[in-house]
């Protein structure tokens, strides 16, 4: 398969145009992936344009490509949007990086009543470019057409709000329903909420659950807050035919 590269901007680029790859993206194309002239390589905007070129010129600063043909990918609807609770260590980035490899389509930090990790609002800032950053290197490498966007850090009451316009599942290991039980029909956004490492605090469970969201279990046992969220994006996934 093709080397696979993102640029910052949309592009309507197609077949016979030139694109230039520079910065960063120029740097790991040449440098570290070391593609050579004559080499194809597909490149996509992170918004449904997916190019094949060839490569024209490679230098550290710069990668010409003569674009062969271009396709337009759809967004996928309904959408998947992880809520992903705050959590100590790496173990919330871990998710956000599966979750994309996975195809989320939407990722949101969400500051839990029992989330050892704590953002103020500089923290809040740093930690969005950073998962950013992330979800751009996993949809690279997993050669996905719509980079999944990163939405600012919510509170408890921000996700109630989401209940009124989509359908809200908060993974909760003592629900009575199963995640393997539902279906999926029409094209609301379909958010999974996942909590940190203590689990979703109680008040929490009543104010989602009151504004319309369900709880819903993946199984007999407890998944860490790094696995629970893509093990449902792989259920959801697959009810929706994605996979």
């Amino acid at each position: 398969m093709p080397l696979h590269f993102v640029l910052d901007e949309p592009t309507a680029a197609g077949a016979g145009d030139v694109v230039t790859l520079t910065g960063a993206e120029a740097h790991h194309a040449a440098t570290v992936r070391r593609v050579r002239v004559g080499e194809d390589v597909t490149i996509g905007d992170g918004r449904g344009a997916w190019l094949t070129g060839e490569c024209q010129s490679v230098a550290p600063r710069e990668v010409v490509v003569r674009i062969l043909a271009r396709s337009d990918v759809p967004r996928p609807r309904p959408r998947i949007v992880l809520v992903q609770a705050l959590a100590k260590g790496d173990r919330d980035e871990l998710a956000v990086q599966t979750a994309t490899e996975l195809g989320v389509d939407e990722i949101v930090p969400w500051q839990a009543a029992r989330s050892v990790s704590r953002w103020d609002e500089a923290k809040a800032a740093k930690g969005r470019a950073r998962w950013a950053a992330i979800v751009r290197e996993a949809a690279k490498q997993a050669h996905r057409a719509w980079l999944p966007e990163v939405a600012a850090l919510q509170t408890t009451a921000d996700l109630s709000h989401r209940a009124a316009a989509a359908r809200v599942l908060v993974l909760e290991p003592t629900a009575e329903t199963a995640l393997t039980a539902l279906s999926f029909t029409t094209d609301d956004d379909i958010v999974l909420v996942v909590g940190p490492e203590g689990g979703i605090a109680p008040e929490e469970l009543d104010a989602l659950t009151s504004a319309g969201a369900t709880t819903v279990r993946l199984g007999d046992t407890v998944l860490r807050t790094s696995t629970a969220g893509p093990a449902a994006l792989a259920i959801v996934s697959a009810e929706l035919g994605r996979w």
